[in-house]
């Protein structure tokens, strides 16, 4: 069994599961009632306080389809509001200190950019990016004229800092060997937070700008807690808030700089934290189909219920000052083009559906359900257009006929139902698909990326995740062999497509692992993904199969494991 710290979910208070709200626009503020305090130095349990998302306006970057887009929110202001509707690439959205312009990656023809979007009137400035390639990150100086950013140059990630105007030549601030990426500016001015791999696997970093040489850079995280990622700064500079991933799930760290030499804490569960103006800590939690928000309150182990949203995050953004937001009525009321639409053919008096061959697809049995065939294809395309590769040319399944049992434990599997897909496991072995862990109690999930045929940035964008080596179980250490594998030595470089977030984009549900995942390398399914549209197994296979041959016992019957969203509640 893992060994995980203790930690706070995501629940409207200490005592009461809640129950995720209905849709993005639902405004969360409950009362909450007193709570166990996770104060960050020891002072007496505050009391009772009224908990509300961050003030402001928050700025999301949603995978939509095949492209990132921005969003803006504002609890019981505005509703869930689209930004763009290009078909480009919008990504890690950050707002200025006077809260006027948007800063955000773009990704557009096959070329990267800065990009500034004026939240007053709407234009927009990209910045000048001679190669087109990858650039992102970005950080503002507290005077709103200079941006730290990360940019891939030489298989390498290192931070940059530039003027906003793009009249200078970029400065360069790091060139280790090692990845340093995800800079956050610190409100006094003269310290950047950033994650760095110098070390090994990524940590947070420090980097003093009054300082030179290797005197300039110390570490803050402990590597025994696991990888992090997206370092932010409190907006009074007081306390860095991280997220470290530990036995795969995502904790929100918090340090503080008045007593720097105390370890940072444990807030809660979550990522890509955020602070609000008020010192509320936004934050992304992670769900088996998709993305919610929450807020934490520092003095307590207290959050809000999740907001679900409707799509991957690829970027978060609070604003810390209020300003008003011009955007266009015709974006903001355009609803994106179904990428497919299911045409069934029911066969027969009882109306069941048939299963329809896949054309040049390469599988044991090269069909699937009438019901996901256009689903299928629609999600070939658009992985074949963003890697460059033919992606799900081959698979190592797709619909399984009861008449070919599956290795014990799938007794109940979804391949069963026409509905699911297998990717093959060829490319993880030839370094061109890298799996990340993702727990999600008391279930783990899986993220895949796979290697872009074009390495120029036209395609993908850099790995910033520690991947899941599975053959690590096999080098002798006991650890990585109970555990069913180690974190990777280093992030891959190159340039990536997350499989996983365009998947569900288009409907496709990755699947939990099963329990002897860790010692049973075909439990892991993490190359398992069904077109589930809300169906139960056993409804999906009654749309294939009368009732009583689906009742047959199978060779290796075992019961399935239901796929539930995690019900956040608090651990003491």
């Amino acid at each position: 069994m893992e060994a995980r710290a203790p930690r706070a979910l995501p629940t409207a208070t200490a005592t009461a599961s809640p129950t995720p709200t209905a849709t993005p626009t639902a405004s969360p503020s409950p009362t909450p009632p007193p709570a166990p305090a996770v104060a960050l130095a020891a002072t007496p349990t505050p009391p009772a306080l009224s908990l509300t998302f961050p003030p402001g306006l928050t700025v999301l970057a949603l995978q939509e389809g095949a492209y990132s887009q921005l969003f803006a929110y504002a609890d019981g202001q505005l509703p869930l509001t689209r930004l763009t509707a290009d078909a480009a690439d919008h990504l890690a959205p950050a707002l200025s200190p006077d809260g006027r312009t948007l800063a955000y990656a773009l990704h557009r023809q096959g070329r990267w950019s800065l990009a500034l979007l004026s939240l007053a009137d709407g234009t927009t400035t990209t910045l000048p990016n001679a190669d087109g390639a990858y650039v992102g990150a970005p950080s503002w100086s507290p005077d709103g004229l200079w941006l730290a950013y990360e940019r891939y140059a030489e298989n390498n990630l290192d931070i940059f800092i530039r003027d906003r105007d793009g009249k200078q030549q970029p400065i360069r601030l790091t060139a280790n060997p090692a990845a340093d990426d995800a800079p956050a500016w610190a409100p006094q001015g003269r310290l950047i937070a950033f994650v760095s791999t110098r070390e090994g696997a990524p940590q947070i970093f420090l980097a003093d700008l009054d300082k030179a040489g290797a005197a300039r850079f110390r570490r803050l995280s402990r590597p025994e807690d696991g990888p992090c990622r997206h370092p932010a700064w409190s907006p009074d500079g007081r306390y860095l808030a991280w997220s470290q991933t530990r036995g795969g799930v995502p904790l929100l760290m918090v340090w503080d700089a008045a007593h720097p030499d105390r370890p940072p804490r444990v807030l809660g569960e979550g990522w890509w934290p955020q602070w609000g103006a008020d010192g509320t800590l936004g934050a992304v939690v992670r769900l088996p189909h998709g993305d919610a928000l929450t807020a934490y309150a520092l003095s307590r182990r207290q959050a809000l219920p999740l907001l679900p949203l409707p799509g991957t995050v690829r970027g978060f953004a609070i604003e810390k000052a209020t300003v008003r937001l011009a955007f266009s009525p015709a974006i903001a009321q355009m609803t994106p083009t179904p990428a497919w639409t299911p045409e069934t053919h029911p066969i027969g008096p009882d109306q069941r559906l048939g299963t329809v061959p896949l054309k040049g697809v390469k599988a044991p049995y090269s069909k699937l359900s009438d019901a996901a065939d256009e689903a299928f294809a629609a999600l070939r395309a658009l992985l074949a257009q963003k890697a460059g590769w033919d992606v799900l040319g081959t698979l190592e399944n797709a619909f399984v006929p009861l008449t070919a049992p599956l290795p014990p434990g799938l007794g109940q599997d979804w391949l069963y139902t026409g509905r699911s897909i297998a990717l093959p496991t060829t490319p993880l072995q030839a370094g061109w698909m890298v799996v990340v862990r993702e727990g999600l109690p008391p279930y783990t999930y899986w993220r895949v990326f796979v290697r872009a045929a074009k390495q120029d940035g036209s395609l993908g964008q850099p790995l910033h995740a520690l991947p899941w080596d599975f053959n690590a179980r096999f080098d002798g250490d006991i650890t990585a062999f109970e555990q069913g594998g180690a974190y990777a030595a280093a992030v891959p470089p190159g340039y990536w497509v997350d499989v996983t977030a365009l998947a569900q984009a288009l409907g496709w549900e990755r699947l939990p692992a099963l329990p002897d995942w860790r010692h049973d390398l075909p439990g892991a399914r993490f190359n398992e993904f069904a077109l589930q549209q809300g169906l139960t197994w056993q409804e999906a296979m009654e749309q294939l199969y009368p009732r009583e041959a689906i009742l047959t016992p199978t060779p290796h019957p075992t019961p399935d494991i239901p796929i539930l969203t995690p019900t956040p509640t608090p651990e003491g």
